[in-house]
């Protein structure tokens, strides 16, 4: 086994992750790195993967006061203690997220919220962010140690590169990325929309939905692969996978009955279950083949849609 295997349990992990066919990455144009993040030439090889990611996440612009490794070997014995790992509560703003335990072995599962809350005790200023746990849970299956990840996971959270939009930490940011896909949905898949629309009370707390399908739904070989591109390619990559999924979703139960009572539910359970229908490379094939779509495009809705909330006053989530 390699360096990289401390909290995977191989038994799950998908056998095609183990093969040792891939060589090393030497590339470092944007183009090529795109192409071979696209067509998967990093997923059939654990380590390859884990040094892919590492070299990245390091090349990710960040403010210069990021904590790192050693930050966190410092500070998880005072903020962990001798608590359990599993009786660990989670901050409040990752919004009782699942927290995935995707191919991780019982010390990764623990690990993960070691790791949550030393990043909160860092990030201060993080407000809402549900996609973290998912994201600290498919790192750790490529890091050597809890320390290596948690620095990962700062470096992605610590990105100051405006053109750069990674991880939303602020119920602002992430209300109106839910409004942008709205948008997209109605603009690209209308077929899907009409299906929302006619199906459920609230569609946008149905399109609200959309990074958990990601960052919780999707199973362990899908999310990597998704992540291999966003890594790349940024922000965008997400829209289109969420995008792709729905797709997928309307095309496999259009005109059957809901199986659950909440189309919410439906598209949860789909997207579990979407190796009973679609493979990884489909997925990402039908997320690139939606033509037309520009980061320009979205930053101009995310724009207006952030505008639209602040001038109504949502800006924090409000108790339920």
């Amino acid at each position: 086994m390699d360096e990289y295997s401390r909290f995977v349990d191989w038994d799950k992990m998908d056998a095609g992750a183990q093969s040792q066919d891939a060589k090393d990455l030497t590339c470092i144009e944007f183009q090529e790195l795109k192409q071979l993040a696209r067509q998967g030439y990093w997923a059939k090889n654990h380590s390859l993967r884990a040094k892919v990611y590492h070299k990245l996440i390091s090349n990710i612009p960040c403010r210069t006061v990021t904590p790192d490794a050693n930050v966190y070997r410092d500070i998880v014995v005072k903020i962990v203690g001798k608590r359990s790992s599993s009786s660990l509560p989670l901050p409040e703003f990752v919004d009782n997220s699942l927290v995935p335990t995707y191919c991780l072995n019982a010390e990764g599962i623990g690990a993960v919220r070691k790791i949550i809350l030393c990043v909160a005790n860092q990030f201060p200023d993080i407000s809402f962010c549900p996609a973290l746990p998912s994201v600290i849970a498919l790192l750790l299956h490529y890091s050597k140690d809890e320390a290596e990840c948690f620095e990962q996971v700062c470096r992605i959270l610590a990105c100051n590169d405006p053109s750069k939009r990674l991880i939303d930490q602020t119920f602002l940011a992430f209300e109106s990325s839910c409004m942008t896909f709205g948008d997209l949905v109605n603009k690209y898949c209308q077929a899907a929309h009409k299906l929302m629309v006619a199906v459920s009370e609230d569609v946008l707390e149905v399109y609200s939905d959309w990074q958990r399908w990601l960052f919780g739904e999707l199973p362990m070989a899908y999310i990597a692969r998704v992540f291999d591109v966003f890594l790349v390619e940024g922000y965008k990559v997400l829209y289109r996978v969420a995008l792709a999924l729905l797709k997928f979703f309307h095309k496999v139960r259009a005109g059957q009955p809901l199986e659950s009572d909440s189309i919410q539910q439906d598209i949860r359970a789909f997207v579990r279950d979407i190796a009973k229908s679609v493979s990884p490379e489909r997925l990402l094939e039908k997320a690139f083949a939606i033509r037309l779509f520009s980061r320009k495009e979205i930053q101009l809705l995310q724009m207006a849609n952030e505008k639209a909330l602040q001038q109504k006053g949502i800006t924090v989530k409000q108790k339920r």
